[in-house]
């Protein structure tokens, strides 16, 4: 079966007219093509999901290189009629996470938010060591994706955005949401929070 590679691509010829290049050999556009058409009708079969797809590329079209990601998740909910928002945040960003319910609020928002630790679950409970945790000897809370994800369910907010889960908690966060999700901020506490540059300037090891 053929690997998909579309990172390592250097012709990007699904972003042009069909027909005027090249497919490289690898393209799914060549190797998974039925499996493309089957999501192509989905788009001209299912209301929902075009109404949902008209509305993000509305949104990329309106504010691109001109509005933040913020302004951007604003008009998004706005399109997709969204008025009643949630929060899930890492209790470390809780600063922010205030911040940003204040600006959604003062936009017209009905806004829930909700903290990773909710629950104070000790992480014991789940099987992790003490030697594990990240200040061993000391009482840790498990990070509470599932937890987080249920509360916004069951306040029924119609888009979840994201500020700075964990890698694997969010993960767990998008997988139990019902409301669809969206991230503000990803977590990379070395980089500030930009993890884009933590691998942009990195330099590929060289074979011997």
């Amino acid at each position: 079966m053929e690997k998909l590679r579309c990172a390592k691509c250097g012709v990007r010829a699904c972003s042009a007219e069909p027909g005027t290049k090249k497919y490289p050999p690898f393209c799914p556009m060549s190797t998974k093509a039925a499996l493309l058409s089957k999501a192509e009708e989905a788009y001209l079969s299912q209301d929902d999901l075009r109404e949902f797809a008209l509305a993000a590329a509305r949104t990329e079209a309106a504010g691109y290189c001109k509005e933040t990601r913020l302004e951007e998740i604003m008009n998004f909910a706005r399109r997709i009629g969204a008025r009643r928002l949630g929060i899930a945040s890492c209790i470390g960003l809780i600063h922010e996470a205030r911040i940003l319910q204040d600006i959604l609020e003062a936009n017209g928002f009905e806004v829930e938010s909700v903290c990773c630790k909710v629950g104070s679950i000790a992480k014991e409970k789940i099987g992790l060591k003490d030697e594990e945790k990240i200040r061993p000897g000391q009482y840790e809370s498990l990070c509470n994706p599932v937890g987080q994800a249920m509360l916004l369910n069951e306040a029924g907010t119609e888009l979840n955005i994201v500020v700075g889960l964990c890698v694997g908690h969010d993960s767990l966060f998008f997988k139990h949401s019902e409301a669809p999700v969206t991230v503000l901020v990803a977590k990379d506490r070395v980089t500030g929070h930009n993890p884009a540059v933590s691998y942009t300037h990195l330099t590929l090891p060289t074979k011997a």
